[in-house]
């Protein structure tokens, strides 16, 4: 069992141990000690330099492992092939399109899709790319020109970066349509009824959508700022959006006012 120098989070802190890694297990020692199967692991993710598993036996205990990205790549290697999760061989594109656009030198790899409860992994000998689950958008059976021929394929859309990013994925149809199914069903928690907006919340948030800021949303649908701001009120209750700018409506105090006019005298005298 080799041996590398991590972090893991234990009662709050983070504390730096020695994890112990096989082809089969990762091997945490005290004061954790605890020696964990990748069969038990039920979901991985990633958020920057820390990997977040969790571990299913009789009770359900996350652990969060911080380190290198040359560790942490091998720990996801090993963990996305043998841990609790749904497993495809398949071909993938991810990203092919980002903001509309198709990303340059796209290219098919060939690897495995792996589905757990908090994202969707696309992995090749050289890829592992996380699609988080609350970041897709839409999911689709579709065609797409693979080695000139129209192809059975899915599609999911979803958010990269602030962006609207879309990846493909390739396999026998009768693989494919299992795969839609499976992924249709754990992404479902997404899906709304589509009648939480009305006509002019929705043409606000297409607006949102193409990049439109507040000032000109408002000057494009005739609607003052309080409309819109209860209308954003809608949408982020929704969790259809988030906050990325506060905007400030201010009025000058007196020594502002005070302050403006005396310049005003000195710029005309």
């Amino acid at each position: 069992m080799k041996e590398v120098p991590v972090k893991i989070q234990h009662n709050n802190e983070w504390i730096v141990v020695k994890l112990g890694i096989a082809d089969d297990r990762i091997s945490i020692p005290e004061p954790i000690n605890k020696e964990i199967l990748f069969r038990t692991i039920t979901d991985i993710a990633e958020k920057k330099n820390v990997l977040i598993i969790t571990v299913k036996t009789d009770t359900e205990t996350v652990y969060k492992i911080l380190s290198v990205e040359k560790v942490l790549q091998v720990l996801k290697k090993l963990i996305l092939a043998s841990c609790n999760a749904y497993r495809l061989m398949a071909y993938f594109m991810s990203p092919a399109i980002r903001g509309g656009v198709m990303v340059k030198d796209a290219q098919w790899d060939k690897g495995s899709v792996v589905v757990v409860s908090s994202g969707i992994w696309f992995v090749s000998a050289t890829k592992q790319i996380c699609v988080p689950v609350n970041d897709v958008a839409a999911i689709e059976l579709t065609k797409r020109d693979v080695q000139g021929k129209p192809t059975d394929v899915i599609r999911i859309d979803h958010l990269d970066s602030g962006e609207v990013s879309s990846s493909f994925v390739l396999c026998p149809l009768s693989t494919l349509q299992v795969l839609y199914n499976y992924l249709r069903d754990t992404t479902k928690g997404m899906d709304m009824k589509g009648t939480e907006l009305d006509s002019i919340d929705q043409q606000v948030a297409m607006l949102v959508y193409s990049g439109m800021d507040s000032h000109a949303i408002e000057n494009m649908l005739n609607i003052p700022q309080k409309q819109l701001d209860a209308i954003y009120d809608k949408i982020l209750k929704l969790g259809l959006g988030e906050v990325v700018t506060m905007r400030r409506e201010i009025q000058l105090t007196t020594k502002g006012v005070r302050y403006i006019s005396d310049a005003t005298k000195s710029q005309t005298n």
